[in-house]
């Protein structure tokens, strides 16, 4: 008896000690679906272009790997749903950065902003940029802006600035607006901590990254004009 006991026994430990080596397995295995899961494998409409964008395989079919690397894209800059899927918001985003990087140093070249006035900031809305210019001679910029959004866009025309306030606080929105510029109604270029390329824009204001909305501030004074065209991106 005391032989069979101490078999049973040892079968009991054996069994325990593959349990011991089957759980952790069972959890390891189950964790890589979870995470999975939280990415859309779906390819996207706009796969191809994104992928080439990311530095991504351009083979116009979704991966993990692709999918995890246009969510890092999406976190970075507010876009959501953050799910990792190569669609219009996210390849518009990504469009709007390549127009903005081929404007180089000439964001005139067509002469849609006037420069016969003298001192003038200029405001792309279709490419998102602005830049301050002095007769033909380019002062400051371009640098991205983040205008309104659909049903709150950023009017367009000629525009002089007509008040100025550096430590602006919104009545309306209730936030801050550090380097407030007012040039229509209750539009102003202003600072704000947000990402230059987050959806859906603005109430109206052309939104600034702290750098160039202080720059903004010193170089420009009440009276200066202001010409704002084009069309923002899904407005």
């Amino acid at each position: 008896m005391k032989r069979i006991a101490s078999r049973i026994g040892k079968r009991a430990g054996i069994a325990t000690g593959l349990t011991a080596l089957v759980v952790p397995m069972t959890v390891a295995l189950g964790a890589a679906p979870a995470h999975a899961a939280s990415c859309n494998v779906t390819t996207g409409p706009y796969q191809k272009q994104v992928e080439k964008f990311l530095g991504r395989t351009v083979d116009g079919r979704q991966s993990l790997g692709d999918c995890q690397a246009i969510q890092a894209f999406q976190r970075k800059h507010g876009i959501t749903p953050t799910m990792g899927y190569a669609g219009t918001i996210t390849w518009r985003t990504m469009n709007t950065m390549l127009q903005q990087k081929a404007a180089g140093t000439t964001p005139n070249r067509s002469g849609a902003c006037p420069t016969n006035r003298g001192r003038i900031a200029c405001v792309d809305l279709t490419r998102q940029l602005t830049w301050i210019q002095d007769g033909s001679r380019l002062k400051y910029g371009p640098v991205p802006v983040r205008t309104g959004k659909d049903g709150t866009e950023t009017r367009t025309g000629s525009k002089k600035i007509y008040w100025r306030n550096i430590n602006h606080w919104s009545t309306i929105y209730h936030v801050s607006m550090p380097y407030s510029q007012f040039f229509d109604g209750g539009q102003a270029f202003h600072s704000t901590t947000k990402s230059m390329w987050n959806p859906p824009g603005s109430g109206g204001c052309v939104n600034m990254r702290p750098a160039d909305a202080k720059a903004y501030w010193n170089l420009l004074r009440n009276g200066d004009d202001v010409f704002v065209y084009g069309r923002k991106p899904g407005t």
